[in-house]
């Protein structure tokens, strides 16, 4: 692999000398900027409960985030892969969208009706643990503005550079904390959130049930959601199948419309 050029050295002197300081996070993307040319870059922290708390972000084009803070910090963030990995507790490195997204999430409604009106095509994403119970999600992506994806040497540099991008982030960011008396199983509580909305609006479900909707939304497939659970596809499509039942829906459309507010309202 080719290093980068020396061009790429005198932006991270100039991210290092900034370290701490006001001016680190422009000098830090503008690195980074020379590491694989990102159409797009936003910092996101992100804690077991609660909205993601954002750090940074610059874009070439307006629309990739135009319903940030509507939609997605209002709560479709908990139907992203990158939101996933802090779940999971994923270890510290850099990640391709594509290779962690859901099997179907290109067919999910969370895809059709916010993520595709991004333009994004491609994310590269630097996974960084700052401090106990925080995860920041560095996000590099490539939209219509370029309107191609990252090379392999792009994405080859970016992973050989990883050990400095969250070394660096993590030093940064040490001062984040957990929000205080939060919950730690963020997913139950998401769950609970469903049941809790559902009964207000006469539809009582089952903490199953309402777990099989959040993973349909996320974008598993029935195979998938059945792996997760360790049932049988045949039970996922019951499950399925009295989800919709009880919720009165035909489409996973209807099903997106009626469980976005909720998690917005949480």
């Amino acid at each position: 692999m080719q290093p980068p050029p020396d061009r790429s050295e005198s932006k991270l002197a100039t991210a290092i000398a900034e370290l701490g300081g006001p001016g680190f996070p422009a000098a830090f993307a503008g690195w980074l900027q020379t590491l694989a040319a990102p159409d797009n870059l936003i910092l996101l922290a992100f804690r077991d409960a609660g909205p993601p708390e954002l750090l940074y972000r610059h874009s070439r084009a307006p629309q990739v985030f135009s319903r940030l803070e509507s939609e997605y910090l209002a709560g479709a963030y908990l139907l992203d892969p990158y939101h996933g990995l802090h779940l999971r507790g994923a270890e510290t490195g850099l990640y391709r969208l594509r290779d962690i997204a859901p099997d179907a999430f290109q067919r999910s409604r969370y895809f059709t009706d916010y993520y595709r009106q991004t333009t994004l095509i491609d994310e590269l994403a630097f996974l960084v643990r700052p401090a106990p119970g925080v995860s920041l999600t560095l996000c590099l992506g490539r939209d219509a503005v370029s309107g191609r994806p990252f090379t392999p040497r792009e994405i080859g540099i970016c992973t050989d550079q990883s050990p400095v991008v969250t070394a660096l982030a993590a030093r940064h960011w040490s001062g984040l904390a957990a929000r205080a008396g939060m919950p730690g199983d963020v997913t139950g509580d998401v769950n609970g959130r469903l049941l809790r909305g559902l009964a207000g609006q006469g539809i009582a479900l089952t903490p199953r049930q309402a777990e099989v909707a959040l993973l349909i939304l996320q974008g598993h497939s029935t195979a998938s959601i059945g792996l997760r659970l360790g049932v049988s596809a045949q039970t996922v499509k019951v499950f399925r199948r009295q989800l919709y039942a009880r919720c009165g829906l035909t489409s996973q459309a209807e099903l997106f419309a009626l469980m976005l507010p909720l998690l917005r309202d949480g």
